[in-house]
């Protein structure tokens, strides 16, 4: 069985699978690496790890720490995700290609892989990320911008008089008319920049290619933006679909 890690800013996204079907077992998400050792440690006694990758965003010293520490639970090796100029048919579209994020990197190919042609990859987690590949694999380039989480926690630190607790936000997201509460305005209001976004990402590509593409959309907050995008697949595993072309398991 492989363990395989999304190591972002915020928390650390998991699942085992089968290293013969790649049929998930068990996963999660954990918001330090004592918790994630715990969860796998609590996993169903059955799963017996063989190997692990890891794409992490994380600085060096972070990740030699983790890896260290599954090592040592786990008696695995860790593979982790670098930088490539040339991947499983996609070009880096980065002037210094190493400095794209290997999320958004591996979300590129996983997009690339699964469309088999140009195709929009919108990420709607802490940032909101778009990246365009055309049909010859070209990385484009790609648009960053806040995500729900820092769109809310900026309103919230900066703002004096918004204050509202995590229940009131979901109720607020129920309908997106105009809020008659500053929990309504707020909610409703970053969900439709997300809106916006998306729609934005789709018209630049139908200026690059006309209809001939695909849209996915991933991230925890895609679900927010499905509307906006009603032609687009949700695939909320595709950074781990990059992870397996980046650090294939012979």
């Amino acid at each position: 069985m492989i363990l395989e890690l999304d190591c972002g800013n915020s928390f650390i996204k998991w699942r085992v699978i089968a290293a013969a079907d790649a049929s998930i077992i068990a996963g999660g998400i954990a918001d330090a690496d004592e918790q994630l050792l715990q969860d796998l440690a609590n996993c169903h006694p059955e799963v017996r790890l063989v190997a692990c990758r890891m794409v992490s965003v994380r600085s060096e010293e972070e990740t030699s720490t983790l890896c260290a520490a599954l090592h040592e639970a786990f008696k695995v090796g860790v593979q982790v995700a670098a930088p490539a100029r040339m991947l499983a048919g996609v070009r880096n579209g980065y002037e210094d290609y190493q400095r794209l994020g290997m999320d958004r990197w591996l979300a590129i190919l996983g997009g690339f892989h699964l469309a088999n042609g140009a195709c929009l990859i919108i990420d709607f987690g802490t940032a909101a990320k778009a990246d365009f590949v055309g049909a010859d694999g070209n990385h484009l380039g790609g648009y960053i911008c806040p995500g729900m989480p820092l769109m809310r926690s900026q309103l919230r630190t900066h703002t004096r008089r918004i204050r509202y607790d995590d229940a009131s936000a979901e109720r607020a997201m129920a309908s997106l008319t105009p809020g008659t509460s500053t929990v309504e305005a707020v909610e409703r209001g970053c969900v439709m920049m997300l809106q916006g976004f998306a729609r934005s990402q789709i018209d630049q590509a139908k200026m690059l290619w006309g209809d001939d593409f695909t849209v996915f959309l991933t991230g925890g907050d895609a679900p927010l933006a499905k509307s906006a995008a009603p032609q687009a697949r949700t695939v909320p595993d595709l950074v781990f679909v990059g992870l397996a072309l980046a650090c294939p398991m012979h």
